[in-house]
């Protein structure tokens, strides 16, 4: 079934040769921010920074429906207490999806949080957190987005975190009918991002700064409502029917007994008359 249906999608989508080159001059656009982002090294490397005054982002040229999505970056080092420098796939209007890596600042010595999220239709509510096995700030992580017909796998340095399903069969939206692009923002959140914001930014550590390097998009760009998808060796396209397989279950599973602070899925509070069916089967 997932062979007949991935057939169908590519057909749908009437499938060119496409390329993507890991170049920030080329594939972003600075979105705002008023010059306190910055493409750097030739298109190799990009800086969003965040003052009182404003902070900064950046957005794709092109959309995507479908792909597996690279970037590594090196978060707000020292205080970063009521910053949130967010990485994420999104389309546009009421009923949009997206596709969230949120990063929550904290205090000097204290670990960040990092925050996913996954909207469908316009439908969020699905988040779930953690902490990470080393210091962001120190050095450049990757952060990866594999996004195909059947699954929705987030991954950091090659281990998977988290996987949202394609269960439309049991009455579950899955984004796959609207292209999304990618955007980056660094901004203030002190009202909420830091324990809930009963810890405010420190305005004398500013600028802010997180950095960017080796984005890496092997995707299919959409446009007009048709897509093109990379198709020139067996290795390039094999993310498109790419799943966990044991080891990555193994890998998700140590994350989350060891890292994982919250997780929608369990907090019976906040759904006292059941869990969204998605839960019952992850």
């Amino acid at each position: 079934m997932t062979k007949i249906f991935l057939v169908l999608v590519l057909l749908v989508f009437n499938v060119l040769v496409t390329a993507s080159a890991g170049n920030f001059n080329q594939d972003f656009d600075i979105t705002w921010g008023d010059g306190r982002a910055k493409i750097l090294d030739n298109g190799q490397s990009l800086t969003l920074s965040l003052d009182k005054t404003s902070g900064s982002g950046f957005r794709s040229k092109n959309q995507y429906l479908f792909g597996k999505i690279d970037t590594q970056i090196k978060l707000v080092p020292g205080n970063s207490a009521g910053t949130v420098t967010a990485y994420y796939l999104s389309s546009l209007g009421s009923t949009h999806d997206e596709i969230d890596f949120e990063f929550l600042g904290n205090l000097s010595g204290d670990p960040y949080i990092l925050h996913t999220n996954v909207f469908t239709q316009g439908k969020g509510n699905r988040e779930q957190q953690f902490y990470l096995w080393f210091d962001p700030t120190k050095d450049f992580h990757t952060y990866s987005i594999l996004w195909n017909p059947q699954t929705i796998i987030f991954s950091v340095d090659g281990t998977p975190i988290r996987e949202f399903k394609n269960l439309e069969s049991k009455g579950v939206s899955f984004p796959k009918d609207q292209g999304m692009w990618i955007y980056s923002s660094l901004w203030n959140a002190d009202d909420w991002a830091t324990r809930g914001g009963l810890v405010k930014t420190d305005w004398s550590k500013a600028p802010f700064t997180a950095s960017y390097r080796n984005f890496n998009a092997q995707a299919c760009t959409w446009s007009s409502g048709t897509s093109r998808c990379p198709s020139e060796s067996p290795n390039e396209s094999s993310w498109l029917t790419q799943s966990l397989d044991s080891t990555g279950q193994e890998r998700m599973k140590w994350v989350q007994k060891n890292y994982m602070i919250y997780n929608y899925c369990r907090d019976t509070k906040r759904f006292p008359q059941g869990f969204p069916p998605e839960c019952s089967a992850a």
